[in-house]
């Protein structure tokens, strides 16, 4: 029979368990301490800062390679919007003192809009000034009060509209390379994960934790332990390392009145493995009370199970 499956194939719940979410501590970014545009006049120069502009100031890019979007892709980012908020700004060159023109992130704009947004979160820029752009971008990252977020969007801009490599970029902003690049990382995290960082209910040392986890389900439930049980990036660091190596079943993360796991309980778990390939779970209250769970798919699996168990020393 084949033994215990190792690592993360056995989905998500067998790792963890059921983890109650954290939704009710998250509240939308809404970028409130930005300036919106239209209320006085702005400035010419680009704007290293996001500012929010009303949508019926804002035209698609008539020279958008992408032309169509997928309705569904659509609606899912519509309804994170909703959600969490807009975390990546678009960005935008000014036409008028009162029309601006999508560079990029038409989708996040589209997004916005089915989302009943009516001033999204924009950067402004002169589309031919680069070197001004540059400046701009450059001392705004100088700024002490950026969250992590907010920093690796200044990065990817410098790279995206200056045309600047990661070197360049650290040189630039007096970064080493590897912090530069760790920074950006955080811009692959999912967006419940990415809005945790930016608002302050994740720390830039948990998300490090986080971003060795590739599965973005994973890493969303990984998050929501950190603000539900106020785990220590030490504690998390230990919690990733078992996700990573030990058999799925062992790695129950305890919730409220639940005790980890001893070697004794773990011994059964990899016992009964060898003799059951289907998924084997295992609860242990403070008291020592507890319940162990095997699944299985079909009357023919029971069967061979029954069969092994009697040619073991168990049976």
């Amino acid at each position: 029979m084949s033994k215990i499956q190792r690592g993360l194939g056995r989905g998500v719940d067998a790792i963890f368990g059921a983890v109650p979410s954290a939704d009710q501590l998250r509240k939308p970014v809404g970028y409130v301490n930005k300036e919106i545009v239209g209320e006085r006049p702005i400035k010419a120069e680009n704007s290293a800062d996001i500012m929010r502009i009303p949508v019926d100031m804002i035209d698609p890019n008539p020279y958008q390679p992408r032309m169509s979007f997928d309705q569904a892709a659509l609606e899912e980012l519509a309804a994170s919007i909703r959600t969490l908020g807009l975390i990546q700004p678009i960005s935008v060159r000014r036409i008028s003192d009162r029309k601006f023109q999508i560079i990029s992130g038409e989708r996040r704009y589209k997004a916005c809009r089915m989302a009943g947004m009516t001033v999204i979160p924009a950067y402004i820029r002169e589309a031919d000034d680069q070197g001004m752009l540059e400046m701009a971008i450059v001392e705004n990252v100088q700024r002490e009060n950026l969250d992590p977020i907010e920093l690796a969007l200044s990065y990817q801009r410098l790279i995206d509209e200056c045309s600047l490599t990661q070197d360049m970029l650290a040189d630039r902003v007096g970064k080493k390379r590897a912090t530069v690049a760790n920074t950006i990382r955080l811009l692959k995290l999912p967006a419940k994960v990415q809005h945790d960082i930016k608002v302050g209910l994740l720390s830039s040392g948990h998300a490090k934790a986080i971003l060795s986890v590739e599965d973005p389900e994973i890493q969303e439930q990984l998050c929501d332990m950190v603000i539900r049980d106020g785990m220590s990036v030490r504690e998390l660091e230990a919690l990733v390392r078992k996700v990573q190596v030990e058999p799925a079943s062992a790695v129950k993360v305890p919730k409220k009145g639940q005790s980890e796991l001893t070697d004794d309980y773990r011994r059964v778990l990899e016992s009964i493995g060898k003799l059951f390939g289907g998924e084997i779970s295992m609860k242990r209250s403070a008291s020592g009370k507890g319940t162990m769970t095997i699944r299985f798919n079909s009357d023919e699996e029971v069967r061979e199970f029954v069969k092994a168990l009697e040619s073991s020393k168990l049976g």
